[in-house]
């Protein structure tokens, strides 16, 4: 019996609900102090860097056929990869229960039931997705997203249709911070993307076309929050849908955004958490974090996401430079020790850096730069280990 294998559209499609996120949205209003030229300029060119090192990540776990958390035992070992599975499910329980929590609010700003209720609507929404199955999602996912498309573009029209500016440039944020907050959503997927094309017919060109129509897609998201902000002055989404009459069809994009981007959130963790143990049935350890994330949206205040994104770019940022430097530069073997040392030393030298470069203002952000500097300690290191042996 051969094994089901995920296509390129699929591929796609699970991408594309990726990227349409209240989440995406909210973060892009964040961006509106730089006027709408400069802060377009910040988002294409977060999104370039932050892309690329979502195909490259993507990449490794196709070609090896392995999920995200076990392509990072390849370079930091059987144990040393441990940490990062721990890392990966601490960040997307927290990621499950954001975005329930923004789906909520926003959805409650158009028909007021109380917070609670839609936290426990999408919450069960999603587990309904993880119990169908990402190999079975394919017809429930067309739709979806099809919907989801046409809604959206309703929404850009709302938007951009008021022609003047309500709001102009100012001295809120820089353009590096803006990069930097751009980068940021890319980067949270990175230690996702593998979970899904590991699953993939053709791993090169599902990797390529979840990395496009993901950036396309989160690129569109940040500019109609931005765009939101400039244009009609207001940064609550769900106001903006409630003037422009668009009170159903505004709840179904909440939604189902909400739904489509945090099923995957849950189940990359019950992946992640496979990586911790052979026993464990990732499937339910999704439906677990989809429980704890509808707990932890209704009972804490989640508004600003700011410094966590920062957290997910400065522990992922120098793992995934150490990989690509791994699999594409050197070229090396599979790890067979339970702990890399060096390794992982340089990945701390690595999360230091970039902790350091967030209270410096680069045009590019922190992340391209501490990849760089990660990737080159990492083989300055290996090559006076190789002179050493």
């Amino acid at each position: 019996m051969t094994e089901k294998r995920t296509s390129v559209f699929e591929n796609g499609l699970i991408w594309f609900g990726a990227g349409v996120s209240i989440a995406e949205i909210l973060t892009g209003t964040y961006l509106a102090d730089l006027g709408f030229g400069k802060g377009l300029l910040a988002i294409i060119v977060g999104h370039i860097i932050g892309c690329t090192m979502l195909f490259l990540s993507g990449l490794i776990g196709g070609k090896v056929r392995r999920s995200a958390m076990e392509t990072a035992k390849m370079s930091f070992g059987s144990k040393g990869g441990l940490l990062f599975s721990a890392l990966n499910v601490i960040q997307l329980v927290g990621w499950t229960a954001i975005m329930i929590y923004d789906g909520a609010l926003a959805a409650d700003g158009i028909l007021g039931v109380g917070n609670w209720v839609w936290c426990l609507l999408i919450g069960g929404l999603i587990i309904v997705w993880i119990l169908i199955g990402i190999e079975n999602l394919g017809k429930v996912n067309t739709v979806a997203m099809a919907a989801l498309f046409i809604l959206t573009i309703l929404l850009s029209f709302v938007i951009f249709g008021h022609g003047g500016a309500a709001v102009t440039g100012g001295e809120g944020m820089t353009f590096g911070a803006a990069v930097e907050l751009s980068v940021a959503m890319p980067l949270s997927w990175l230690p996702l993307i593998s979970d899904y094309t590991r699953e993939a017919e053709k791993p090169v060109q599902a990797t390529a076309v979840s990395a496009v129509v993901y950036g396309l897609v989160s690129c569109w998201m940040y500019v109609i929050g931005m765009g939101a902000a400039i244009f009609t002055g207001e940064s609550d989404i769900a106001q903006i849908m409630v003037k422009a009459g668009l009170g159903i069809a505004g709840l179904l994009i909440i939604v189902f955004s909400t739904v489509t981007t945090t099923f995957l959130d849950a189940y990359s963790a019950g992946i992640s958490s496979e990586s911790l143990g052979e026993k464990i049935h990732g499937k339910w350890v999704a439906v677990v974090v989809t429980v704890i994330g509808i707990a932890g949206a209704i009972l804490f205040p989640m508004d600003d996401i700011t410094d966590f994104l920062y957290f997910i770019g400065s522990v992922f940022a120098p793992m995934i430079a150490i990989q690509i430097a791994d699999f594409f530069i050197l070229k090396k073997s599979e790890s067979k020790r339970a702990f890399e040392w060096k390794t992982l030393v340089v990945w701390l030298l690595g999360f230091v850096i970039y902790r350091w470069l967030m209270n410096v203002d680069m045009v590019v952000g922190n992340t391209l730069p501490d990849m760089v500097v990660t990737i080159a300690l990492y083989v300055v290191a290996e090559k006076l280990a190789g002179e050493k042996r």
